[in-house]
């Protein structure tokens, strides 16, 4: 089976994630993983912390001695409204070598490469040079209760030995003038998804209001808004100027960073929304009746926050909102990191190099947020390493929960070529 056909069965397997457990599950696309690698000899079981909610958890095993290796990836998708869509986002159609429908980059793709480079090893009698544990969760685009979560609290031993990962968002080429930069995530923000509530006196909405609740949210929803947060340059976020800037050829101009990413089109996307940390107002709920001043007001905030500023974040956040308001956190997870200077992340920018010796690969810091904040519980560290050769003029990023969200057949089989040199980097001599 290639690459495209599993990629396009996995995409026409609904497995829509509402965020609030209503909807299939993933079920049905784990039970086509576990199928697939049954046929190829490997074992895997399916785990489940709510009906439906169904993780794959199999292991390769490996000829050498060395630490085994995690790939994780998520099976569930976010909703896709089919009229918005130029091919519907379930149908998995291939159209000219293009795979459509929702999950094809995120992160069904990913998922096929992973798949198909297994089935090639079945096929020509080959295992990895290290034990390789797999993991495809459910929930990974909500809070992971269901998936990675459960995995990594419930079944830790499933992963026992492991210190190192890769999974989603990374690896993939970035075009700017004429050079290939592949971007090889070392980190991402903290996510701090809060509820905030203001507390008042219920009264007449005729009177003169002596302790308004709706007034006080509003007040400091205002603050959190209209704040400037500070540059900062984490030392993931310098090691993703540093690359861009030799790869590039020139220097960056680090006095004014937003001009400079808006100057280097997808390159700059790449750093300008990690550059500072962030807190964005997303839902309101207060009152009921407009004569009615309500006792209370509630608001939701999604913050982010860069690796090793998650105190300073906080602190920020309490003198922004003031007294009057209390935060629970609806989600809260740390900023993962992994290590730019270190023999893993060499080695997947020599798998890169290897099947394009054109390839510049980069440290990046990803502004959103994976299944790695769940595995860093268990001290396992996650590169951001999905490897795509694209071409020049394919926006990569607004495939991520976008519409038409699409992947040219030929990038996830670079992809399954770069993941096969990476663990067993002594199969090819050159290019193939």
């Amino acid at each position: 089976m290639n690459i495209g056909t599993i990629c396009s069965d996995l995409i026409r397997i609904d497995t829509t994630n509402e965020g609030d457990n209503r909807g299939r599950g993933e079920r049905a696309a784990a039970e086509y993983v576990a199928t697939l690698l049954s046929d190829c000899g490997v074992e895997a079981q399916i785990l489940e912390s709510s009906k439906g909610r169904s993780n794959v958890v199999a292991r390769v095993p490996g000829t050498g001695s060395g630490d085994p290796f995690l790939i994780h990836g998520h099976l569930d998708v976010v909703p896709a409204a089919a009229e918005d869509w130029a091919i519907h986002p379930f149908s998995g159609e291939i159209v000219d070598g293009v795979v459509w429908g929702r999950g094809a980059v995120d992160m069904k793709g990913t998922c096929a490469m992973t798949l198909a480079m297994v089935a090639d090893w079945a096929r020509a009698g080959v295992r990895p040079d290290r034990d390789l544990v797999l993991a495809f969760t459910a929930d990974e685009e909500a809070t992971g209760e269901y998936g990675s979560y459960y995995l990594a609290r419930q079944h830790p031993d499933l992963f026992t030995g492991v210190r190192e990962a890769i999974s989603e968002d990374g690896g993939y080429s970035v075009v700017h003038d004429g050079k290939r930069l592949y971007p090889v995530a070392v980190g991402e923000q903290g996510m701090a998804w809060m509820r905030l509530r203001a507390r008042g006196i219920a009264q007449h909405g005729s009177l003169r209001a002596t302790d308004n609740a709706v007034a006080e949210i509003c007040h400091a929803m205002s603050r959190l808004a209209s704040h400037e947060w500070p540059l900062q340059l984490t030392p993931g976020v310098r090691s993703m100027l540093d690359g861009i800037s030799a790869a590039l050829g020139r220097p960056l101009d680090l006095t004014d960073l937003d001009a400079e990413a808006e100057r280097l089109g997808k390159v700059g996307e790449l750093f300008k929304h990690v550059l500072r940390n962030s807190a964005n107002v997303t839902m309101l709920n207060a009152g009921y009746k407009v004569n009615v001043i309500p006792g209370s007001a509630e608001a939701q905030v999604d913050g982010r926050f860069l690796p090793g500023s998650r105190d300073e974040f906080l602190t920020t956040i309490d003198k922004l909102l003031g007294p009057k308001i209390t935060r629970e956190f609806v989600c809260f997870e740390d900023a993962p990191e992994a290590d730019p200077g270190g023999p893993t992340f060499d080695a997947l920018c020599a798998s890169l190099i290897a099947e394009d010796p054109e390839a510049l690969p980069i440290p990046y810091v990803m502004s959103g947020g994976t299944d790695a904040k769940a595995f860093n519980e268990l001290s396992i560290v996650t590169y951001g390493f999905a490897p795509l050769a694209l071409p020049a003029d394919f926006d990569y990023n607004a495939m991520f929960h976008g519409i038409n969200e699409r992947v040219p057949v030929n990038a996830l089989e670079f992809g399954a070529r770069v993941l096969d040199r990476f663990f067993r980097p002594s199969a090819h001599e050159g290019p193939s």
